[in-house]
Formats: structure tokens, sequence, C-alpha cells
């Protein structure tokens, strides 16, 4: 017993025998320090520095960036609970690379280190892993479908009066600090500005609603004239304190204008009676990139538009995030000749959505050298037109629906559903990231089996 106590311990501890370990090692083999991938991160994560081999040694490297991101999205962590799972989990921190006396970065750190990576990279990243897939014969892309789906933004669900009370909030919010720290004169309107949102929420007449619209606009517009005098005047801020100002003067130049807008769109709806095209409606002063997305003409999305290509393995090929919302008919033909550029040549068969569907969608797929086409809806077009037998169009149409359930994995499991990163290039790296940790964690089991 006492020989067993004083015995030394090892530096590195063994892996655990669990599916969920083995799964992570097969990543690990995956990635196995290729130079071409490293290379995209590193350059992401120097980016903007003056000379990246001065000042303090960074805490992670390229590599183990892009395993914390997977880490994140397979499981959903927030940062703070991710650096809690790295510190406490013997099997990622194996997998990031972390020994036994390393410390952990803080979630902060987490956080800055993720957000650095573009989605260009992430989508280079992916396509290397695809070509792997291509190596291994697990996904040959011969066999592709093409669907849409909706990332929703973090945002409330925005109507004209509680967009208002945001920009009464987020100005105040700002001018109030210029007070504290340079002793401006302006007075706070948020408290006001709530009643009348809770006020216009519980209205039983419209005639008193439009009423307590008034006074909201009005207060609205005293907020956006007191912020442009305060950064005005921050501009002449001494030098001892022009950092500061100079950040709340930004902060205030980049809001006044999205709140001039909301201004401007609730006075068309409500006091006017106009109806504000959906492509002109802002939806949330902090991400105005956001959407307007109708879906099957029954419920309404806040977020983006994305298209995704699945082939047969269940691996993603290619994700595209789309601005506005564009018809799916203006999309089959652009999804293929991705696969084209991803590839080196054309699948041999493609099945879309009904929604795809038209008889120049089907003339330009097959310019590309597709040879059987399957849309779920055939819109007038004859299924001889499409592929070489009725018996191959079934079969297609049947296959098409497999990307719902790839669509599903990626919302129940990956985070895809909701895009929690602010700004459209933080959007589309979240998408990114989202379908390579699913990429990743399919090969990952494919290659154990």
């Amino acid at each position: 017993m006492r020989n067993r106590i004083l015995q030394q311990l090892p530096l590195v501890e063994s892996a655990i025998k669990h599916e969920h370990a083995r799964e992570l090692q097969q990543i690990t083999a995956l990635l196995g320090g290729r130079s071409e991938i490293l290379g995209l991160l590193h350059a992401d994560l120097v980016r903007g520095l003056r000379d990246p081999k001065a000042g303090r040694k960074g805490m992670m490297s390229a590599d183990q960036v892009l395993k914390v991101l997977v880490i994140k999205q397979m499981n959903g962590f927030s940062y703070r609970v991710l650096a809690y799972h790295l510190e406490d989990s013997r099997t990622y921190r194996a997998f990031c690379g972390f020994g036994i006396a390393d410390d952990i970065p803080s979630a902060s750190t987490l956080q800055r280190d993720v957000k650095m990576i573009r989605p260009e990279t992430l989508e280079a990243i992916n396509r290397v892993m695809i070509g792997i897939a291509s190596d291994k014969k697990i996904e040959n892309g011969r066999k592709v479908r093409v669907d849409c789906t909706v990332v929703e933004s973090n945002i409330h669900h925005p109507t004209d009066s509680t967009l208002l009370e945001d920009g009464v909030r987020v100005l105040c919010r700002l001018t109030q600090g210029a007070v504290k720290s340079f002793g401006a004169t302006v007075s706070d309107h948020r408290r006001r500005a709530r009643k009348r949102a809770l006020g216009i929420l519980n209205a039983k007449r419209n005639k008193a609603r439009v009423k307590l619209y008034r006074d909201l606009l009005k207060i609205t517009r005293k907020t956006v004239g007191d912020a442009e005098r305060v950064a005005d005047e921050l501009t002449h801020a001494a030098p001892t304190d022009w950092i500061t100002a100079a950040a709340i003067t930004a902060e205030l130049r980049r809001f006044i204008p999205l709140v001039r807008r909301v201004i401007d769109q609730a006075e068309r709806r409500v006091l006017k009676g106009e109806t504000v095209p959906s492509a002109e409606k802002l939806v949330s002063i902090f991400e105005p990139h956001a959407d307007v997305i109708v879906k099957d003409r029954r419920e309404t999305y806040f977020g983006h538009k994305v298209v995704l290509t699945g082939g047969a393995s269940g691996l993603l090929t290619d994700l595209v995030v789309e601005k506005g919302n564009p018809a799916d008919s203006i999309l089959a033909e652009k999804m293929i000749a991705r696969q084209k550029e991803i590839y080196g040549r054309a699948p041999r068969q493609a099945a879309f959505d009904g929604g795809f569907a038209s008889r120049d969608n089907l003339k330009k797929i097959k310019a590309h050298g597709v040879q059987d086409v399957a849309f779920h809806k055939k819109r007038g077009l004859k299924v001889a037109d499409m592929a070489k037998s009725t018996w191959v169009y079934k079969r297609l149409r049947d296959f098409r629906a497999g990307i719902e359930g790839m669509i599903s994995f990626l919302k129940r499991c990956f985070g895809l559903g909701r895009c929690d990163w602010r700004g459209f290039e933080s959007f589309k790296a979240y998408a990114w990231s989202s379908v390579l940790a699913a990429n990743l964690l399919l090969m990952a089991r494919r290659m154990i089996v």
C-alpha cells in the first residue's frame, strides 16, 4: 500500500475508452497538422498585427483555436461554459493540445481568438476536408442534393415601438457615459421611452396607440439630437481623454443613422399608413444586416437564407449565406457551378426542392454536365427531360428528402438554428463553423466504422 502511494504519477493522462473520445481522436488524425489548414488559420490570427513576432507569446496555436471552435459548435457551449469544460475534461484538454500543467485560456481569450477566424478561411478548410473525404472514399460528390433553410439572428421580435425604445436606450446609455466621463449635459429619456413602449403594447384602441407612438417618436428624435450634439462635443476632448471620447463617439456615429432609419419607418408605417417593403426594413439596430424571410407564406423569420448542398454520405459539401430573400429558382444553377469548382467536375445526379424547379434552371444545370436532375415538384417539366427514366427520377426525389434530416441535424446539434455572433461576417463564420464541425464528426464516425 505504501509503495502504491509513493508511485510517481504519469505526466500524460491516458485516453479514456469512450465512443466520443475515439471520435475526437479520429478528428485529430484527420486534421493531422496539415500545413494548408494551419497556414490559413495562422494568417487570420496574426491579421492586423504590426509585428506578429513581437509582444507576449499567444495563448493558443492555430491548431488549438480550430479544435476549440469544433468543441464549442459540437456542444453548443457559451465561451464561459467552454472554458469550464476545457479546464474540467481531460478528453477535451487532450484533444485541444493542452497539457496537464498548461493554463486554460479565459473565456474572453477564447472568444477573441475564435472570432478572428474569417468565414472564407472556414470555407477553405471545409473544402480541404471534402477533398480528404474524397480521397478516403467517404464522399465523391457524384450525387448531390440542394435545399434552403433560414438561420435566425439573435434578436427579439421587432416591432416599431421596441425598435424605437432600443434606439433611445442605447443612445442614452452612451450619452450618460459621456456625462460621467466628461461632464456633458444631456437628459436621460430611457424611463419615459420604456413606459410609452409598454403603453403601446397594452393599448386597446388604435387612437390611443397612435398618440403614444407620437410621443415615443418625439422622445427618440430628441435623443438623436442630444446624441449628435454630444458626439460633436467629444471631438474637442482633451488629449488625455481622447481614447475614451473616441470610443463613445464611434459608437454614437454607428447607432445614430440606424435609429434615424427606425424613426423613418415608424413614421411611414404608423402615422402615414404606408407599407414599407421588406428589403427596406430595419429589424434590429444591433444586427442591421438581418433580413425579413417569409417562409412558405406562413412563418416570418429574421436572419438570413442559407443554401446547403449535401452528398450521399451525409456530408455538407457547400454552403452559401444569401443577402435578402432571393427566390430559390435563381439559386440552383449557382450551387451546381460551385460544385464544379469544388470537385473540378459537375455531379452526375442532382436533386432539388420544388422551389428550384423551372425549365430554364433545368437547361442550365444540364449544360454543366449533370445527367439526371430531379425537382421535388415537376412544375410542368417532363420526367423524360429531367432523368433517364421514371425509376431514376423517383430515386432522386426520395434521395432529396435526406437533406431535410441533415439540416435538422445541424440545427439540433450544431446550433445552426440561431446565430448568436454579431455582424454579417460573424454570421457567415458561425454558419460555416457549424457545417465544418458536423462534417468532421461525420467523417470521424465513418473512419471508426
